[in-house]
């Protein structure tokens, strides 16, 4: 089963749709990304691996095919890192490696002069 998610490339001054698929399947390890690429979109890799792992959430260490439809477009710049992230989170579903906790906080502003934490 497919993950999908939507995002954009743009046309000249125009945008076409483009649907991000991700699957996730049994054997070695590895990351690709097919559909016509360039070398920002293949570089969101390294991305997609560092925000999920720095998330707290665990990065699925299976073979991961991620499709760029339609193929015949060249896909370019950095716009598909969210939706290739929430695709891959939607097929894994994977729970978080520790429980989520805030570790900076700013203090709540009240209608006096003081700030509460």
């Amino acid at each position: 089963m497919l993950a999908r998610a939507l995002s954009c490339a743009m046309v000249g001054l125009d945008s076409a749709l483009v649907e991000v698929e991700v699957d996730l399947s049994q054997g070695l390890p590895a990351y690709n990304i097919v559909g016509l690429p360039d070398t920002a979109v293949n570089e969101a890799k390294e991305r997609v691996r560092a925000a999920i792992r720095n998330s707290g959430l665990q990065f699925p260490m299976r073979r991961i095919t991620v499709n760029l439809a339609p193929a015949d477009l060249r896909k370019e710049g950095p716009s598909y890192d969210l939706p290739m992230a929430v695709a891959l989170r939607a097929r894994s579903r994977s729970p978080p490696r520790t429980s989520p906790r805030p570790s900076n906080t700013a203090p709540a502003p009240t209608r006096r002069s003081h700030s509460t934490p």
